[in-house]
């Protein structure tokens, strides 16, 4: 049964939330964090991507690093940039993107729930951003961005959200990318405990994005553990930061593929590769999006074509073979490409979809990458069902929007 549990958020200074909240750590890279906090020191990207006030080129792995996210957020509740609530409670956040709306449940979940699998999974970590992940955690003493987890949902959760935010919102603002950011505080310890005993009944939770940062708060909890003799199982560094949002609201973006080069083959070989696994239509320059599961675009020589799967030998029952992106990766990424594991492979790249099928053609008319592949959408149900079964998918397989902002709730492992 899935644990929530209440705590004591630290949270911008009213009237500077729209300044704090941040970007993800992931979602940018280190120069458009640099260009994001001009003339803002109360950016959360000091603490979450803190790079931004060290000399570029520093090595984003390196003590330094760690140590000015972990000076930053101190000087952030000194200097009273985040205060922190004196109870704990529950909030609720929503967002609201294109007039769509997701209502999310911010509290605590267990790190216990996350190693017996009540929290499931659909992709493994990568060694390297765990370990940045641990660092990071252990360093500032805190979950500085939330995990974004989803349930199957009931309408008694959704009837005690809804009764919440008929109150006056603690935050409501409208970022710079035109998302708006919405945070009521759960007042009535009655609703917050009817929340917990709901979520209570639930046999499981999802992992929709932030497997690292869900990974690394284990692996922190684990090493407090060992360090603390009188251990007790209510310390707060066994719980970790989480959003849990129903899984009929969750929106998710394609995410695609650019490659840099076609592996030594030539392009008549690319095309008599393709028509083995799919039926190639060309579709002209302008940018073909997949309508439907089975579909691919690809961008080659400043043309689009539309790639229909054929299906040929595919297991359909099973919950990852049946995705278009197994299909595209074993089919052709890895035999023709030679993209054996994309995790670790410098000749592919990945592009949520939220910069659109232009941001394809410009990486491939640029020169940087050869040929890109645009994919049609997994949806909810297929993501749950994948981490039902204890498989995984292929890496980046999943872009949600909106992401969620770091700094606008923000959980401590000591308080």
């Amino acid at each position: 049964m899935a644990v929530l549990r209440k705590f004591k958020a630290w949270r911008p200074k009213q009237g500077l939330e729209a300044e704090v909240a941040s970007y993800p750590y992931d979602v940018i890279n280190s120069e458009e964090a640099r260009e994001l906090v001009q003339g803002n020191p109360y950016s959360f990207l000091h603490v979450v991507k803190p790079e931004v006030d060290l000399p570029k080129g520093t090595d984003l792995y390196s003590q330094p690093v760690y140590d000015m996210a972990r000076d930053n957020i101190e000087r952030f509740k000194r200097e009273g940039i985040l205060i922190q609530d004196e109870k704990p409670h529950l909030y609720i956040y929503r967002q609201t993107m294109d007039l769509r709306e997701q209502y999310g449940i911010v509290g605590c979940a267990s790190v216990d729930d996350y190693d017996r699998d009540i929290i499931k999974k659909h992709e493994h970590t990568r060694p390297v951003k765990e370990k940045d992940r641990i660092t990071h955690v252990d360093i500032t003493n805190a979950n500085a961005g939330p995990i974004f987890l989803t349930y199957r949902a009931k309408k008694a959760i959704d009837g005690h959200v809804r009764r919440v935010v008929e109150d006056q919102p603690v935050y409501d603002f409208t970022a710079a990318d035109g998302i708006r950011h919405t945070v009521w505080m759960v007042e009535e310890e009655s609703t917050a405990d009817a929340l917990i005993k709901e979520f209570g009944s639930l046999d499981y939770l999802y992992v929709a994005d932030g497997h690292h940062r869900s990974a690394s708060a284990a692996k922190v909890a684990t090493l407090r553990r060992t360090d603390n003799p009188g251990h007790s199982g209510d310390e707060e560094y066994n719980f970790f930061l989480a959003v849990l949002f129903p899984d009929y609201q969750l929106n998710i973006m394609d995410y695609n593929r650019v490659l840099k080069n076609l592996n030594g083959h030539t392009a008549g070989e690319l095309f008599a590769a393709l028509q083995n696994k799919f039926l190639v239509e060309k579709t002209g320059p302008e940018p073909y999006k997949p309508i439907q599961k089975g579909e691919i675009g690809m961008y080659f020589d400043r043309e689009w074509h539309k790639l229909t799967v054929k299906g040929e030998n595919v297991d359909y029952d099973d919950p990852v073979e049946s995705l278009d992106i197994s299909y595209l990766q074993d089919r052709l990424l890895s035999p023709f490409f030679g993209i054996e594991d994309p995790r670790t492979s410098d000749d592919i790249g990945f592009i949520g979809g939220i910069r659109g099928l232009e941001e394809l053609v410009r990486l491939v008319d640029s020169g940087e990458f050869e040929v890109a592949f645009a994919m049609f959408p997994v949806s909810v149900a297929e993501l749950m069902n994948i981490a039902d079964s204890g498989k995984v998918m292929p890496p980046k397989s999943t872009w949600f929007e909106p992401k969620l902002r770091s700094g606008l709730l923000v959980h401590t492992l000591d308080d």
